[in-house]
């Protein structure tokens, strides 16, 4: 009985001695923690990567070290950056990325981390010099700015990427002028927005005189029609009317030369009207008496 208590005894200060043994770096037992990978190494030489968890290992020939496999922040050396339009930017940058391969990191990088930063350092301001060196300062603060992060970014996986390194994102963190570069800037951004004012203005006053010269053209043609209609209404009543006098004139002549003389009186003689004539003129015919005579020939 006091074999076997000894014997579980031995095996349970094994196991924590191998425990112990395995986070230490020493025997056959490695233990990674969630969040971290272990590169196991052949006398130096990267052969595999653990996963979270206990694996084996040879002991004195084999070692293991361990990289985590969480997103790591790297602030890049503030650069000077020359525009495409002849502007000077201090530019501070940095960059997300991890281990994506510890095998071909520890290839790239015998020295550690401290080297892979200086190469991710050295790739991203150059990247960054390079392609806000294409575009203006306006684009770079504002108009193109989304664009020329995801270039930046594209070109820096693409060089780092074969390092067993993984870029996520390359942001500028702060963006500034030079000291004593403000006010030539503000003056040149000024008169940039003047020229750019005079130019809307310009095609706002050609964009005018079209819309005036179409309202014109188009105002000139509705009345041409509306007067062409009011003609040919007035042609039209002026026919009927002249139908209904020829009917009316033919159906009581005498009535309607009647009608028509005192229509004359009406409009010719008023209180303030003297009149010299014949008393057997024809305009006072109708005068005479309350029988109209006959014309004369009848």
């Amino acid at each position: 009985m006091r074999r076997l208590a000894f014997l579980a005894l031995l095996l349970l200060a094994l196991a924590v001695g191998l425990v112990f043994a395995g986070r230490v770096g020493l025997g056959p037992l490695v233990i990674t923690r969630e969040g971290d990978q272990q590169l196991i190494l052949f006398l130096g030489s990267p052969q595999r990567v653990t996963e979270p968890g206990p694996a084996l290992r040879w002991p004195f020939v084999e070692t293991a070290e361990s990289y985590s496999r969480r997103w790591l922040n790297l602030n890049a050396k503030p650069d000077t950056i020359l525009t495409a339009d002849g502007e000077q930017l201090i530019v501070d940058s940095y960059a997300i990325w991890r281990i994506r391969d510890p095998k071909e990191f520890k290839r790239t990088f015998p020295s550690g981390i401290e080297a892979a930063e200086t190469g991710i350092d050295r790739s991203v301001r150059d990247d960054v010099r390079e392609v806000l060196g294409r575009h203006t300062l306006e684009q770079v603060l504002d108009s193109q700015r989304a664009e020329i992060m995801r270039e930046i970014t594209a070109r820096t996986q693409a060089k780092v990427g074969g390092f067993g390194i993984e870029v996520a994102d390359v942001r500028i963190n702060r963006t500034e002028l030079p000291t004593g570069a403000e006010e030539s800037v503000y003056a040149r951004m000024k008169t940039e927005r003047e020229r750019l004012g005079r130019k809307n203005r310009a095609e706002g006053d050609e964009r005018a005189r079209r819309i005036r010269a179409e309202a014109d053209r188009e105002a000139t043609v509705i009345v041409a029609n509306a007067r062409r209609d009011a003609e040919i209404a007035r042609g039209e009543g002026e026919a009927l009317a002249a139908r209904i006098y020829a009917e009316a004139y033919g159906g009581d002549a005498e009535f309607y030369a009647f009608v028509r003389s005192l229509e004359a009186y009406r409009i010719a003689v008023d209180e303030d009207t003297t009149l010299v004539l014949s008393p057997h003129a024809e305009f006072f015919r109708f005068l005479e008496s309350s029988t109209p005579p006959p014309r004369p020939g009848r």
